[in-house]
């Protein structure tokens, strides 16, 4: 199926191995910092200082995802990071419905980045702030503009995604030295302002702060486009991981050192906010940074719902239609479906306002990424048992990692995560009844 279409349409993909270990490094940081880190401030401030006790657990369960999935990855050279791993070691419908989640959660997450954009794009157009339409239709015009890229082709949607991953190192490294310089510890907020047990408060701030690292995976699923990827991608997963976990704690004790924490609790920018000691230009320098940052983000997540239809695609679980790609590589037809989709969830989500749609679609998405990355530590785990204990016990602390992530989401996304997965068992097998699975 990786190969040329037999008939007259066009050619179906991967074609060829042309990214390197910077653009899976510059996927899983990129997409990781994004809008999570610079809007998190604002959402974790509610639950002050204990906030710091779910980004130092999401930061270690998240760097043994990394060493689990850099694993699982250097014995597969095919595209599809989870699901592959998934359907190697369980078969076609639990592989399909790792998909179908992961797919989800990155249709879901799109709507929730350009959420983040549109709120640090009101430091330059203040009415913005106050106009929902306005915010809805910045938020669509630039996840079609992404997406054109990425139909483009593999080539320019890496070249963006490393040029925008290393501009947006820039503003996070100006906070941290800003907040090491002039913040002040007065400004903390209290340790346990909710006055909820350690371990709500903890099961709340880990979900939130695991939208943050939700992305780490994003290095695996190009592994059919990827030069040696048996060493390029565990490489460029794990070093991501663990430089990304460093910078998250610095710059959000940074920005709350320099924002009192009853404007931090209402902002819709808070590295803006924490730029003012910069000077009148800082805020504008920062949210620059921050527009550059969640775009890089966006352009890593619409560049991953290509490539997870495509890969279904190719395995012929899914619709053929979804494996076609342009001459440069770009998956189109998979790249139209999801941003589609993604455009309809953020229209009908902000309702809620920026920071309400962005807190309940951060979470939908964490929770339909934990779970494919859950059986991925699974697959890990049947793999390791008999011949590398050590593997198998790290692969299952991540695991645990991640199952107390999911039972932190709260009933409502935990429900709408149940019957997300519910609906994708009869679309599985109603592509099985045509004949070839998924109308192959």
């Amino acid at each position: 199926m990786a190969g040329i279409d037999t008939g007259t349409g066009p050619v179906l993909g991967p074609q060829k191995r042309v990214l390197g270990f910077w653009t899976c490094w510059s996927l899983t940081v990129g997409v990781m910092i994004g809008s999570g880190v610079f809007l998190l401030p604002a959402v974790l401030a509610p639950y002050g200082l204990m906030s710091f006790a779910g980004w130092m657990l999401t930061g270690a369960g998240s760097i043994l995802l990394a060493l689990v999935l850099g694993r699982l990855a250097s014995r597969t050279r095919r595209t599809g990071g989870p699901y592959i791993f998934a359907h190697d070691a369980f078969g076609d419908l639990p592989g399909f419905l790792v998909a179908w989640g992961y797919w989800a959660s990155l249709w879901i997450a799109v709507p929730a980045i350009a959420i983040a954009f549109v709120g640090y794009l009101t430091v330059f157009i203040p009415p913005l702030a106050n106009s929902p339409m306005g915010q809805a239709g910045v938020a669509l015009a630039l996840i079609w503009t992404l997406t054109l890229v990425n139909i483009a082709g593999l080539k320019e949607a890496g070249l963006v995604q490393i040029a925008m991953t290393v501009l947006k190192l820039i503003p996070l490294f100006v906070i941290i030295g800003l907040g090491t310089v002039a913040g002040s510890p007065d400004n903390l907020p209290a340790p346990n302002p909710t006055g909820e047990p350690f371990i709500h408060v903890l099961a709340a701030t880990a979900l939130l702060t695991m939208w943050a690292f939700a992305g780490l995976e994003a290095g695996t699923l190009p592994a059919g486009s990827v030069k040696n990827p048996e060493k390029t991608i565990p490489r460029a997963v794990i070093i991501g991981t663990i430089t990304v976990t460093l910078i998250y704690l610095a710059a959000t004790a940074a920005v709350m050192m320099l924002v009192p924490a009853e404007i931090l609790v209402e902002s819709t920018s808070p590295f803006a906010e924490a730029a003012r000691g910069l000077g009148s230009w800082g805020p504008h320098l920062i949210a620059i940074g921050a527009l550059v940052s969640t775009a890089g983000s966006l352009n890593g997540n619409v560049f991953a719902s290509g490539q997870i239809p495509m890969a279904v695609a190719l395995d012929r679980l899914a619709p053929k239609v979804l494996a076609r790609v342009t001459p440069g590589g770009g998956p189109y037809v998979a790249l139209i479906a999801a941003s589609t989709l993604g455009s309809i969830v953020l229209v009908l989500n902000y309702s809620r306002g920026l920071v309400g749609a962005f807190t309940f679609l951060l979470m939908m998405s964490t929770l339909a990424v934990l779970a494919p990355l859950f059986i991925s530590v699974a697959a890990e785990i049947r793999h390791s048992w008999k011949s590398a204990k050590g593997w198998a016990a790290l692969a299952a602390l991540a695991g645990l990692y991640a199952a107390f992530a999911i039972f932190g989401s709260g009933l409502e996304v935990l429900a709408w995560g149940l019957v997300l997965v519910a609906l994708g068992v009869p679309v599985f097998y109603w592509g099985s009844r045509s004949g070839t699975p998924a109308g192959a």
